[in-house]
């Protein structure tokens, strides 16, 4: 009797688990169905944890170049006193004094803007001008196609640092120039990512529907192709300013960036490295701060990946 009693109680159990599972998987159903495509990549994206760590990261140093004069003048950056050099963290200099005076905190808060404007400028160039040719290279294929993916093996075959230092030699050493060298070194690689990912796309029903209605080519490329090519261009973009501020910095520590005695990530590695002996937190402050940028960027890019993906999706 007590074992008959026991199984029913069991099969009762069982019910009530499927029967409440049941209704969890329908309310999330439910729940999904109800929220766009880009609430949904928010719903999916703050459950990565290391993804919403990048994030913040990535809005305290907007807020930082947001509000970089409010937190410290400029003028504390670049005037230089020579009785307060190599001074300690105090609270009058919250990381001290570098080699000439001048206030570290400040100089840090405003490299990261112009380390941050050279990045994102040179990318959203890159993207501008990468993302259009090879969207076309692979809608027109052909000899245009051939043409242009031998232009891009050439410039490949150039690793992209030295390609920016060359351009930058050329040129001359100033913001402008710089921006235009990285932006230059890193298009080829967006030509071939833009490519690779219209290539996939090219027999979607939507492409042959605008085609059978007559639509011109460009407005099928900007229309069509690259729109739904937006998820995967925005994780590249996340790539993209993680290595755009890594070239930044190196290119301004040999010092063909920002020149003195505007402050700038590199150029700041690069004014310590004489005082590393006696005073070596000099070194560590702008060399965190581009370590944790990159950082943030590659893991907001791996979060949005893992958000954006298809096939990862419940």
């Amino acid at each position: 009797m007590v074992t008959r009693e026991s199984r029913k109680m069991a099969k009762l159990r069982e019910k009530k688990e499927e029967a409440l599972r049941q209704a969890m998987a329908s309310s999330t159903k439910r729940k999904g169905a109800s929220m766009t495509p880009w609430q949904e990549t928010w719903f999916r994206l703050k459950k990565n944890k290391s993804a919403v760590f990048g994030l913040c990261i990535i809005i305290l140093l907007i807020l930082v170049i947001l509000f970089a004069e409010v937190i410290s003048p400029y003028e504390r950056a670049i005037d230089q006193n020579i009785r307060n050099r190599l001074q300690p963290p105090s609270a009058e200099h919250l990381l001290g004094t570098d080699g000439y005076g001048r206030d570290v905190f400040t100089r840090v808060i405003h490299g990261a803007r112009n380390t941050m404007s050279i990045a994102f400028t040179a990318a959203f160039i890159t993207l501008i001008i990468g993302a259009p040719l090879g969207a076309y290279a692979a809608y027109y294929g052909g000899r245009f196609d051939a043409v242009l993916m031998r232009i891009c093996d050439v410039f490949s075959s150039i690793p992209s640092l030295i390609m920016a230092l060359a351009v930058v030699a050329a040129l001359g050493a100033n913001l402008f120039n710089l921006i235009i060298a990285i932006a230059i070194s890193g298009v080829p690689g967006q030509v071939r990512g833009t490519r690779a990912l219209v290539l996939g796309s090219m027999n979607n029903e939507y492409i042959m529907a605008a085609r059978s209605y007559g639509s011109r080519d460009r407005q099928i490329v900007f229309g069509h192709i690259l729109p739904n090519a937006l998820g995967p261009t925005i994780i590249g973009f996340t790539g993209m300013l993680a290595d755009l501020t890594l070239r930044a910095s190196a290119l301004s520590f040999i010092g063909l960036g920002i020149q003195p005695p505007n402050p700038e990530w590199g150029a700041l590695l690069s004014e310590a490295r004489e005082f590393m002996r006696v005073k070596p937190d000099l070194v560590i402050y702008p060399g965190v701060a581009i370590l944790l940028v990159a950082l943030a960027f590659n893991l907001l890019g791996d979060g949005l990946r893992d958000a954006l993906d298809p096939k990862l999706r419940d």
